[in-house]
């Protein structure tokens, strides 16, 4: 399966002309910007666009390019950048699961005219290069695509090793943290302060269920549950922060620009709230179809400020989530099941919604000095 987004677009002044070079070589101009240049490119994207625009810029008849590189990444399975030459738009195609490597890069480049593709190094993975032309290429024409294919060798390993570390940190640290990550913050210490709705949410019975069921089953467990939530979260632009043994911590944040207000991340929140409690409800029939346990669990709400940082010991760092509407959010979830419901929201997020609520008074929170007014949805 292929997914398609926008990747960039280039500007007709933005489009690269034959550069100078020659530090001691004489290369066409192309080929002299693989060598002294490819290799700090933003992305693939970049690198694609730039490419194309001096390939063209220098007389090749080009329609239209595609790269397509694998990525180590937990769903995606490869990545293809396709580049028209008429516009200078670049989008991307995400490949998941089996199928053949560069099928996306090559069919796209088929609508468009005669194609020439080449592999880029010798591993079974190896990047693929292909190009589209605005008529059958000649043969001086392919050996000038595939001398190209050769320089870009080099530059695209940096570019794959970059994407490749980015897509592990992403997977195992979350957007935000991965991106601290690469820009240098790894200092004790330093941190954000974020406002946002925040969601805790926890499986109920963990333990005992643990001391029951095989591990691997118990994983297996954990991973539908996780993935019903923070697949609700992603789905209404929140972000998953942390899995906490059972538990998830997760935001949607308010931004400075204004394209999220508290009320617009509230109702987020909520929503995603009643997504993944669709999504158990359905996990739950299949589980109690293969005769197994239903998985119960709590989830709270609150609206507030959280510092996200690093701490840790000096050569060991974590990231964490800190802060009074950290501590409020997860002692609010503990209530859930003192007062028997599936679903609690501080005042803080109530004020911000027009979805019908049900009050359910003030209560003390451990930890917290002044009592929380709580909130339920009408069927949780």
């Amino acid at each position: 399966m292929t997914a398609f987004r926008a990747a960039h677009r280039r500007g007709a002044d933005d489009r690269a002309g034959p550069g100078p070079h020659v530090r001691g070589m004489d290369l066409p101009a192309p080929l002299a910007w693989l060598v002294d240049e490819a290799s700090a490119s933003a992305g693939p994207d970049r690198f694609l666009a730039e490419l194309g625009g001096r390939l063209l810029a220098d007389g090749l008849p080009l329609a239209g390019g595609a790269l397509t590189l694998a990525v180590p990444h937990p769903i995606i399975a490869r990545r293809t950048w396709l580049w028209r030459a008429e516009t200078g738009v670049v989008i991307e195609a995400l490949g998941f699961g089996v199928g053949p490597f560069s099928q996306a890069g090559r069919d796209w480049l088929a609508g468009l005219g005669a194609v020439q593709e080449d592999v880029v190094g010798p591993a079974p993975d190896s990047a693929i290069l292909g190009w589209a032309g605005t008529r059958p290429f000649g043969p001086a024409e392919t050996s000038r695509l595939r001398e190209a294919a050769r320089f870009v060798a080099a530059p695209l390993a940096a570019l794959a090793a970059r994407l490749a570390l980015a897509a592990q940190l992403e997977a195992y640290l979350g957007r935000r943290s991965a991106a601290r990550v690469q820009a240098g913050a790894l200092s004790r210490g330093t941190g954000e302060t974020i406002r946002a709705a925040l969601l805790y949410a926890d499986l109920r019975d963990f333990t005992a269920m643990s001391e029951t069921t095989e591990p691997a089953a118990m994983i297996g467990a954990l991973d539908a549950w996780f993935d019903r939530v923070a697949g609700a979260v992603h789905a209404f632009g929140g972000e998953v922060l942390k899995f906490i043994g059972d538990g998830v911590l997760a935001i949607f944040p308010i931004t400075d620009l204004g394209t999220a207000t508290p009320a617009e991340a509230c109702t987020a929140a909520l929503r995603a709230v009643v997504a993944a409690r669709a999504g158990m409800a359905h996990l739950d029939a299949v589980r109690q179809a293969q005769g197994l346990p239903p998985l119960p669990f709590g989830a709270a709400l609150h609206l507030g400020e959280m510092l996200w940082g690093n701490i840790g010991a000096v050569d060991r760092l974590d990231f964490t989530a800190i802060g009074p509407a950290v501590n409020l959010v997860s002692r609010l979830e503990g209530l859930c099941r003192p007062l028997g419901r599936s679903v609690l929201i501080s005042g803080a997020v109530a004020a911000e919604i027009t979805m019908p609520l049900v009050p359910l008074g003030k209560h003390k929170l451990r930890g917290i000095a002044a009592p929380c007014a709580v909130f339920t949805l009408p069927d949780a």
